[in-house]
């Protein structure tokens, strides 16, 4: 796991980052959000040794985090650092060997991440004649080239066409599944909704929410149901407890006006308005609606 605590780190009288702490655990995908200047880039910076934190520590596997752990490390940078000139496959097996592969070894993990990314036929191509959606995928196969025992992405969906984004997606879930911790930041929310486990939300330098997706959904963002019944659904505005936000004809979107949300009292107020809806007649539909990643966003910051 990699750890997180504490870190701070200012420029000149400028406080870029504000007691930051959070983890990255194996064989999770960690989402890393905040809008342009949130303080992303620096923190990951800091994990990887490229920037010098004021205050606080970073540790991987409960050990400081040194040079020679950093070598095990991937990283993708947001602003592209593979050389235009140099053909595709011979780069990437170039940083391979720098990270302490063999030549073969490079070349084996070359040629298989150039297959996983779809661009085994421009492995003999020049990096400047790629497409700069081509470009981001050679850049993700560098920084997986050396089996990384952990991977920090900076934007590794920038420019992008949704197929590359697929492909893109489904290499990273794998090396998840194989145990590796993988955090990486992205503005393309709905890629974050669909690929992460956890989430860490920052603005202003400081963490504003971090955990699993699932508990952040329960934690932030008002409860909803759409209810769908046969006639018209205007008796809604009517419920004690409830509160209309949608009415189109059959269909309405509800919250809850109290504290205690649809759950509370001796009665959930769920099961009221469910057993008000069957008791004037047909009811198509009543379905919680799960906070988007965008409203659990909007709300944390």
């Amino acid at each position: 796991m990699l750890k997180v605590n504490d870190i701070s780190r200012s420029f000149g009288d400028h406080r870029v980052l504000d007691g930051v702490s959070f983890d990255v655990e194996p064989g999770r995908m960690t989402g890393f959000l905040g809008a342009n200047g949130a303080g992303k880039t620096t923190t990951m910076r800091i994990m990887l040794g490229v920037l010098k934190s004021d205050s606080g520590t970073v540790t991987w596997n409960g050990e400081p985090v040194t040079q020679a752990v950093r070598q095990r490390f991937g990283y993708m940078p947001e602003e592209r650092g593979l050389y235009p000139k140099m053909k595709v496959a011979d780069q990437i097996a170039w940083l391979g060997r720098l990270h302490g592969l063999s030549s073969a070894k490079a070349a084996s993990n070359t040629e298989r991440l150039l297959e996983e990314l779809d661009l085994i036929e421009r492995a003999n191509d020049k990096l400047e004649a790629l497409s700069l959606g081509n470009q981001q995928r050679a850049q993700v196969a560098a920084a997986l080239v050396h089996d990384p025992e952990l991977l920090i992405l900076d934007e590794p969906f920038s420019g992008l066409d949704p197929i590359a984004v697929d492909t893109v997606l489904r290499v990273l879930r794998q090396r998840a599944a194989d145990g590796v911790p993988v955090l990486f930041s992205s503005h393309q929310l709905s890629v974050v909704e669909q690929l992460c486990d956890d989430l860490v939300i920052i603005s202003g330098g400081a963490i504003k929410a971090s955990g699993g997706k699932d508990e952040l959904r329960r934690r932030y963002g008002t409860p909803r149901y759409e209810v769908v019944v046969g006639s018209d659904a205007g008796w809604l505005r009517d419920m004690p407890g409830v509160r209309v936000t949608t009415m189109e004809g059959p269909r309405a979107i509800i919250e809850p006006t109290g504290a205690d949300g649809f759950r509370g009292g001796d009665e959930p107020l769920d099961q009221r308005v469910l057993k008000e809806a069957m008791s004037r007649g047909e009811v198509r539909a009543f379905t919680p609606i799960v906070p988007t990643l965008n409203e659990i966003f909007k709300e944390a910051i």
